[in-house]
């Protein structure tokens, strides 16, 4: 059963200079209990597309495509309607920074409290509570300290408590392990596939491809608002077919005394973007032929945005 089918999303913000296309034809699919990585470099839209499926844009716009959970689009409900039926119960979100979403004057247990109220939960806040902590692994006793009592990496559990004590079924995480030590981040990545085991469905927005590759399903690769390639977290790791999800590759060092490449140049503006593939000007096999917007090509297991893919589909 499909959860989660994102087609042709696009999101704008208006700024001063003028409109930024932070997302432009995003499409993807996820199957319930699957797990889906979304990697780029910053600003490629990743944490705006987490955003726009939450829908808690600040500033921003999703102007066209849809976004269908289990078979209902969420984009054509109120935002009282998705609030009370959907944020929380259904869809939740780890933020990026995620440390620093607590309130330092406040108990772990008072802000657990205050999630509870916020979204009138009815039945008993100490076994709801005591549930969530259990499920990231973390002691009862955490609940009567404040947050500067706890470590980066309980506070980073307790956030991903936080986001599931209502149980919801899909939950999008925001570079979860960002700001913590390697010990940390194996735990949380521990945490997260055992989440999945449980039935939860995740998305995971990461700059480490690393994580990914142990526990994404599928995997997006983000480049100037759109996914470049799309599919298997074994093809993709395995056959990276898309310039710039070869540029990622090449660019993690190795055991094997492989000098790590970068890819020149920058990311290209998002204000009024040109209708070209917006990889051109940094890709090393770019043609004429790529002054015109790829389309999404077809692979084995999902889609590449760039023309050389044109004659192998």
């Amino acid at each position: 059963m499909t959860s989660l089918n994102v087609e042709k999303l696009s999101t704008r913000y208006q700024t001063s200079k003028g409109e930024i296309h932070a997302l432009e034809d995003v499409s993807f699919s996820l199957n319930e209990g699957e797990s889906i990585g979304i990697a780029g470099e910053s600003a490629c839209g990743k944490s705006t597309l987490g955003l726009s499926i939450i829908r808690m844009l600040i500033g921003g716009k999703t102007i066209s495509g849809k976004i269908n959970f289990n078979g209902e689009s969420i984009l054509d409900l109120s935002e009282q309607e998705f609030d009370k039926r959907y944020r929380w119960k259904k869809i939740a979100m780890v933020f990026q920074g995620a440390m620093n979403s607590l309130d330092p004057v406040f108990t772990i247990k008072e802000q657990f409290v205050e999630v509870l109220k916020q979204h009138r939960y009815e039945g008993s806040f100490e076994k709801v509570i005591s549930d969530a902590i259990n499920s990231v692994s973390l002691d009862e006793n955490i609940l009567k300290k404040y947050p500067h009592e706890l470590s980066g990496g309980m506070k980073q559990r307790v956030i991903i408590a936080m986001a599931l004590i209502l149980k919801p079924k899909f939950v999008i995480a925001d570079e979860p392990t960002t700001a913590l030590d390697v010990l940390i981040q194996a735990q949380i990545v521990n945490l997260l596939k055992k989440l999945k085991k449980d039935g939860l469905s995740i998305m995971i927005i990461t700059h480490d491809l690393a994580i990914l590759s142990e526990i994404a399903d599928k995997i997006g690769i983000m480049y100037g608002g759109q996914i470049v390639e799309f599919g298997s977290s074994y093809d993709v790791f395995k056959n990276p077919k898309h310039p710039y999800t070869q540029g990622l590759l090449a660019s993690i060092p190795t055991l094997y005394g492989n000098k790590p490449t970068y890819i020149k140049g920058i990311p290209p503006s998002l204000l009024d973007p040109k209708p070209e593939c917006r990889f051109i000007a940094r890709c090393p096999l770019a043609m004429e032929k790529c002054k015109k917007d790829p389309p999404n090509f077809k692979t084995d297991s999902g889609y590449v945005k760039c023309w050389l893919l044109e004659d192998k589909e």
